[in-house]
């Protein structure tokens, strides 16, 4: 249930949401940020929504945050609303970024600056997990889906391979397991009366 739904989204509302999560979600996590903002508080998009953008943000080559924030934009106001997603998420913090990193010179070597930068990446590895575990939950459904999501994560975890040799292996892997699911729910739909 959303916490506070907002009416359908304006360019000027959803550069606002992008440059508010950009700028309060330090240390990473912004997807765990936008699942919470576009899903749970504005209720824009539905989870499984977000999770296929997300999925799809992942696939592609860049920065995964910008990628789904262009997805995201995409969604709810076409290519204009991809654009000034994709500003929103990038300008305002790269200006913060800019002018801390210029204050952080001056700061370096005060212990107490390297401890709080600690506390904000803990907090953000926990929003990642978070997100994570939402995503994988969705995933597992079906014994098939969760044989590659397992081995998926052992191969890079535990056996350490090639990120982009095990994704060329269960991309299409998966990708033609969904095919099939897809094909046999559409021949089942077609064949009830």
């Amino acid at each position: 249930m959303p916490l506070q739904a907002d009416t359908a989204p304006t360019l000027r509302s959803l550069f606002f949401a992008f440059s508010k999560i950009g700028l309060t979600s330090f240390g990473g996590g912004l997807s765990g940020w936008m699942l919470r903002e576009f899903v749970q508080r504005r209720a824009w998009l539905t989870q499984q929504e977000f999770l296929s953008g997300l999925a799809l943000a992942q696939a592609f080559p860049g920065i995964n945050v910008v990628n789904l924030s262009i997805w995201i934009g995409f969604q709810l106001l076409g290519g204009a609303g991809a654009v000034v997603a994709a500003c929103g998420i990038v300008l305002p913090p790269m200006v913060v970024a800019l002018t801390l990193a210029s204050v952080f010179s001056h700061v370096a070597d005060v212990r107490g600056v390297h401890v709080v930068l600690a506390g904000i990446a803990a907090a953000a590895v926990g929003l990642s997990l978070q997100t994570g575990l939402r995503a994988a939950l969705h995933a597992a459904k079906g014994w098939a889906r969760s044989l590659i999501l397992l081995a998926t994560f052992a191969a890079i975890f535990f056996w350490r391979l090639p990120l982009l040799w095990v994704v060329g292996v269960m991309a299409p892997l998966s990708i033609t397991l969904a095919w099939r699911r897809i094909r046999a729910e559409a021949a089942a739909e077609a064949s009830t009366p």
